[in-house]
């Protein structure tokens, strides 16, 4: 429920993101322009600021159940909002062309002559056209509505449409609030009411200036140019209040363990289905969220291991939830070759539909909660560390469990220790890196969000940005990652110790990669399976510039993690 919270509040705060500001006058202009001298009312503004939220909605939905929109290019979607405001600049510039265009010609006939006059005077279906052209634009300006996208809506579609009615609600408001003050403030200018008055001609010019910068790109820049100014990144004060909704961890509070639900495939169990009830009031369960991919998960195995060849004959099981980040992480045989090549022996769960994720409201990867003997969720953890309080819960459970049980056995109370490094967060200073349209919003020499191929070109090293990704050569760029076209290059300058990527190659004897950092030859990799890749494994936390050199077409890359 958190979670609903925050998202009607990122709602609110999208007006003040960068890539809305611009296109603020739209919406404000729009609800001040009048009808047959008459002052305006909040009707035009209801209408513009509902198609919006509509749009946003609909837009949704419509990208995560079609493979066409998704095949569409993000750029599209600014293309057709660019135009539709270019129009209506002109249309509110030069008013007597509307009347020239021979589509409303045919419109002014009898028997559509209120239709007509609709669109003349820019009243009802011009409103929404209005509202809804910009939804595409203001749902790229928040990283909740992208938490929902992605995250959400594969989870739960009744959940993630719930969670977006908020989002546009919150933003649906805060724009009537813009224009309620707007109108106020137009109101006590005068000569609003004339229809070639120097107000309309000023909002005319107004909208066809943030047609051209819409169509041509140039919002973005200017974007970019004020985040990195430091002004308006209202998605650092989002990504508080989304870890407000992680910040779950042991309260003390005992709360019954959901079911697995609608589990996609099993491993390590004989093929046979298996459920925490089956386990509950026999057994201490681990139930441990992860996917094979994440570097955080993988250095939590060892511990994992441990655990459950020490416990397992004092009643301690572990329950593997393997819940996929990317697509290739859905296919069973790539789940049984990477936990095989873990030493895993406890069976895991295949989440594809991310169904138990949902039931337990989980946000990371990786994730623990301790089921004690009562089915109840004694224990919470969120990400590496804390191993050995991580433990000595396990141990208290297990007393527990043997005392109810009559047993006389000694639980060990020593502390496992598979000294596997675990990286101080606070000395990492990059954030996850991701190549596809989805989420590459650090793309820093091409369209962010956009899909299909493109020619990149890597600037010189001296004018590279900490924590912005540059792409050389030809790319194919899909939703979730980037495969080269040809020979190409990826360049990095990052701020960590540790770097790790998710790659594969669709050749089938794998493509060698050479990696550089700051300009050094470190090695050369063999890029094949979809899987995790060490790129470098420094001796100090600190500024470096990492290049990948690929020398050919079928390199797939879906993400950068530090450590």
């Amino acid at each position: 429920m958190i979670l609903l919270l925050i998202s009607f509040v990122a709602g609110i705060l999208t007006i003040l993101a960068p890539c809305t500001l611009p296109l603020l006058p739209v919406i404000v202009g729009s609800s001040v322009t009048t009808v047959d001298g008459k002052k305006p009312g909040m009707r035009k503004a209801f209408v513009i600021a509902g198609s919006l939220g509509a749009s946003i909605i609909l837009f949704t939905l419509f990208l995560k159940v079609s493979t066409l929109f998704i095949q569409v290019p993000a750029s599209t979607w600014s293309i057709v909002s660019g135009v539709i405001i270019l129009i209506f600049g002109i249309v509110t510039l030069f008013p007597k062309v509307w009347e020239k265009i021979p589509f409303i010609a045919k419109l002014n006939r009898k028997s559509n002559t209120v239709l007509a006059t609709g669109y003349k005077k820019q009243s009802f279906w011009g409103d929404v056209i209005i509202g809804a052209s910009l939804g595409p634009v203001f749902s790229t300006c928040s990283p909740t509505y992208f938490i929902i996208l992605a995250t959400v809506l594969p989870q739960s579609l009744a959940l993630g449409v719930t969670y977006l009615f908020a989002y546009a609600i919150g933003l649906v408001g805060i724009l009537l609030v813009v224009a309620y003050f707007g109108q106020k403030f137009a109101n006590k200018l005068g000569g609003i009411s004339d229809s070639s008055g120097k107000f309309k001609k000023v909002l005319g010019i107004i909208f066809i200036i943030i047609g051209i910068l819409v169509l041509t790109g140039v919002d973005k820049k200017l974007e970019k140019k004020l985040l990195e100014s430091g002004f308006g990144d209202v998605s650092k004060l989002e990504q508080k209040l989304l870890r407000l909704n992680d910040k779950t961890e042991d309260t003390g509070e005992v709360k019954p363990a959901p079911e697995l639900v609608k589990p996609s495939g099993f491993v390590n169990t004989d093929g046979k289905a298996i459920t925490l009830a089956e386990l509950k009031g026999d057994k201490v369960i681990l139930l441990d969220v992860w996917t094979y991919s994440c570097i955080n998960c993988q250095r939590t195995i060892p511990y994992l291991n441990a655990w459950y060849d020490k416990y397992k004959e004092y009643g301690f099981e572990i329950v593997g939830v393997h819940t996929p980040e990317f697509a290739f992480e859905r296919l069973q045989e790539n789940v049984e070759q990477e936990v095989e090549k873990f030493g895993i022996k406890y069976p895991v769960v295949l989440d594809n539909d991310y169904a138990t994720w949902n039931a337990y409201g989980n946000q990371y990867w990786p994730r623990k909660y301790l089921i004690n003997v009562d089915g109840n969720i004694v224990y919470d953890h969120i990400g590496e560390g804390d191993y050995a309080e991580t433990e000595r819960e396990i141990q208290k459970a297990l007393v527990e469990l043997n005392q109810r049980k009559g047993n006389t056995v000694v639980i060990p109370t020593d502390i496992v220790n598979p000294n596997v490094a675990t990286p101080e967060r606070s000395k990492v200073k990059s954030p996850e890196v991701y190549f596809g349209a989805g989420r590459n919003q650090l793309l820093a020499n091409g369209t962010s969000q956009k899909t299909g191929v493109q020619d990149f070109v890597v600037p010189d090293m001296q004018s590279l940005r900490t924590n912005a990704l540059y792409l050389g050569g030809k790319w194919n760029v899909g939703f979730e990652s980037a495969t080269s076209e040809s020979a190409g290059k990826i360049t990095f300058k990052y701020d960590a110790k540790n770097v790790y990527m998710v790659a594969r190659s669709e050749n089938a004897g794998g493509i060698p990669v050479t990696i550089k950092r700051d300009g050094v030859v470190i090695k050369t990799i063999t890029v094949q399976a979809d899987s995790l890749y060490t790129l470098i494994e420094g001796s100090d936390y600190g500024t470096h510039i990492l290049e990948i050199e690929v020398p050919a077409a079928g390199f797939e890359i879906f993400t950068f993690t530090f450590g």
